[in-house]
């Protein structure tokens, strides 16, 4: 079997800058390493509550967004997650095999919930991590693109995956994460110390947003003390984000940006970072915009789940077979 990678994102407020460069902008490259399968995780977007229309409005600009940053239909599956049933049927028998101990541990999980009433915290929220096992075991990913904050996932992943097998035979795929190294954690302009995550209209960068808006974004963004732009996490975190985010438009290293920007005072840098940022963008916002109005995300949304389909069933029907479940 080839090497199989597998990637989803949830159709939950609207994808930032680093969305696009954790997944958006590696999707060429990417697709000459393995048989890709990207999907949009929207049955996660129900653990938390989200209007209908705008969950419908979420799904389509993930898929315009994946086709205009060059994903080729005839080189990778892009599907709706609920499009594939075995999504729910393989999460209905892997809710066994997880233990609410090691649900309750999950970082996500606690940081969530910790901001909500106890009577409010919904199941699905709680156990949603066996979900995203499902989504991974179905396709027998070998490898699985994530950002830092979600090894945790496929680190229980693969316990899953060595529980089960090791019950029940060699049944499912044992997973492994790759993080990308440059622009793995963008932060957000207005609070360089939380990752630029869909909920801060000043900090964030959505892929959606007119050019000058991102422009006026880059240039208020929160720098440091000193004048010197040098990647420092610790003590320069606004100057070293700002680094991160060149260095993916550039494709170049961190280092390298630095020693670009050496003597550089700080609107200058600003002012270069977004221009790097909207010479990107301004090309792959058209493509959006195109591919939105003829619709073409519809028919390649309808193959995708064909083809995920076949996949997921057959996975589906081993695990079925090897817990005994008959006429499986």
């Amino acid at each position: 079997m080839s090497n199989r990678i597998l990637t989803g994102i949830k159709p939950t407020g609207q994808l930032t800058l680093g969305n696009y460069i954790a997944v958006l902008k590696g999707l060429p490259k990417q697709m000459e390493k393995g048989e890709l399968f990207y999907f949009i995780a929207d049955l996660h977007a129900l653990t938390l509550p989200i209007e209908p229309d705008v969950l419908r409005q979420n799904s389509i600009d993930l898929a315009a967004f994946y086709l205009a940053a060059g994903l080729d239909p005839n080189r990778a599956t892009l599907f709706l997650q609920s499009d594939v049933s075995a999504h729910s049927e393989l999460n209905s028998i892997m809710q066994n095999y997880l233990y609410m101990g090691e649900l309750s541990r999950m970082t996500q999980f606690k940081d969530k919930s910790s901001k909500m009433k106890e009577n409010a915290i919904g199941l699905g929220l709680f156990a949603y991590p066996v979900l995203m096992a499902c989504d991974i075991i179905l396709y027998d990913a070998k490898t699985i693109p994530v950002g830092e904050d979600q090894i945790q996932h496929v680190e229980l992943t693969r316990d899953l995956v060595n529980r089960f097998n090791n019950r029940y035979g060699e049944v499912l795929v044992l997973p492994n994460y790759e993080v990308k190294k440059v622009g793995a954690r963008i932060m957000s302009l207005s609070d360089p110390k939380v990752k630029m995550s869909k909920s801060d209209p000043k900090g964030d960068i959505f892929l959606k947003d007119d050019l000058s808006v991102i422009r006026k974004k880059i240039m208020s963004a929160v720098t440091d003390s000193g004048s010197e732009v040098k990647y420092d996490v610790e003590n320069k975190p606004g100057v070293s984000n700002l680094l991160v985010i060149y260095a993916s438009m550039k494709d170049i290293t961190v280092e390298e940006a630095e020693k670009h920007f050496e003597g550089y005072r700080y609107g200058d840098f600003k002012r270069e970072v977004a221009d790097a940022v909207i010479e990107e963008l301004e090309p792959f916002q058209n493509r959006y915009k195109e591919i939105i109005a003829n619709k073409s995300y519809e028919k390649v949304l309808q193959e995708g789940a064909e083809r995920a389909r076949k996949v997921a069933n057959e996975t589906l029907r081993r695990v079925q077979k090897a817990i005994g479940l008959l006429g499986k």
